[in-house]
Parts: C-alpha cells; structure tokens; sequence
C-alpha cells in the first residue's frame, strides 16, 4: 500500500508543465461534443430534411419507392397517404412518411 501513497504525494507537487486535470476534461468533453455533432447529429438533420422536401414536393405520375422495397406511380394523395399503382389495376395505400425515394421517370415499364 505505500506505494499508492508516495504517488498521492508526488501528484500533489505536479510540475507546472502539466495540464489541470479540471481544463483537461473540459476539453475532452467539448471535443466529444463536436464528434457527436458532425458526425451524428448533423447528417441526420440533412437526411430528415430531404425526406420532408421528398415528402412535400410528392405529385401524380411519380414513380417512388417504399421502405418496404415496393415500386409504384402514385395515383392519388392526401395529406397523410398516398395511393400507389403497382401493377396494371393493383393500387396500394401507404403512408407518406414511407415512401423512401423519388425514381427517374420511366423506371416503371409496365404500368
């Protein structure tokens, strides 16, 4: 055990070179701040911001995809839902919010 307490002793007469541990932990947490709002917090306010300009700017004859993966031309929209055409003659009602991605005209072929 003396060998902890001859450290104690020789923490208390620290140099004037060092840090203080106090400044040390503050810029450790701004710096932990900033990584967390470049590389977290920040890409994903841009993503949430697209999908809300994808959502907003969404018209008949689109062609979009789900997050479920499903392919269709919108037929019809409301504030909430929108109506896909997935098939010749099959339409589907989804929510706005999952629609995924806007595709190129002309993706869809067949219907």
């Amino acid at each position: 055990m003396s060998f902890l307490i001859a450290t104690a002793q020789a923490a208390e007469g620290a140099p004037a070179g060092q840090m203080d541990s106090g400044l040390f932990n503050i810029i450790f947490l701004v710096g932990f701040g900033l990584i967390f709002y470049f590389f977290m917090w920040r890409p994903q306010a841009k993503r949430s911001k697209e999908h809300k300009n994808l959502i907003a700017g969404l018209s008949k004859g689109d062609e979009v995809i789900t997050a479920g993966g499903i392919i269709g031309k919108v037929t019809r929209l409301n504030d909430d839902y929108v109506v896909l055409e997935v098939a010749e003659g099959t339409e589907m009602k989804f929510q706005k919010a999952h629609v995924a991605a806007e595709l190129p005209k002309g993706t869809i072929k067949g219907i």
